[in-house]
């Protein structure tokens, strides 16, 4: 009788893959949030929402409190993406979207589901900024 690795085929007796490690995953949750900074509306599928609002809300609470540690903590998160010749991401987030939500505790995302993917028949949402 065979007890531990039976069926197990590739390198280091891997049984198993799993589509997303960690840091990819947070790498696609850093692009995500960049875009939503950027262009204020961004369409995901379902698994990344939960993981996208948690981040998002930190970063709006950073950008909130103003200070430069604050600044440095999400400069961090947030790509460098240049929506214009003089405006980023990090720019943006703490010029426009602090003063937009300051009067705000949290829930500053809207979440709306849109039809399934066409290729894969994912379920998508949409993610759109609170106005």
């Amino acid at each position: 009788m065979q007890i531990g690795r039976k069926n197990v085929h590739g390198k280091g007796g891997v049984r198993f893959k799993t589509p997303y490690t960690s840091s990819k995953r947070k790498a696609q949750v850093r692009n995500v949030c960049t875009e939503l900074v950027i262009f204020e509306k961004v369409t995901v599928t379902r698994s990344m929402v939960k993981d996208v609002i948690k981040t998002f809300d930190h970063l709006v609470t950073l950008s909130k409190k103003g200070d430069l540690h604050s600044r440095r903590q999400a400069a961090a998160i947030l790509r460098n993406y240049n929506l214009n010749s003089d405006v980023d991401a990090l720019t943006k987030l703490f010029n426009d979207l602090s003063k937009r939500f300051a009067n705000r505790n949290g829930g500053y995302l809207r979440v709306l589901k849109l039809e399934n993917r066409k290729g894969d028949n994912a379920p998508v949402r949409l993610l759109t900024l609170v106005d």
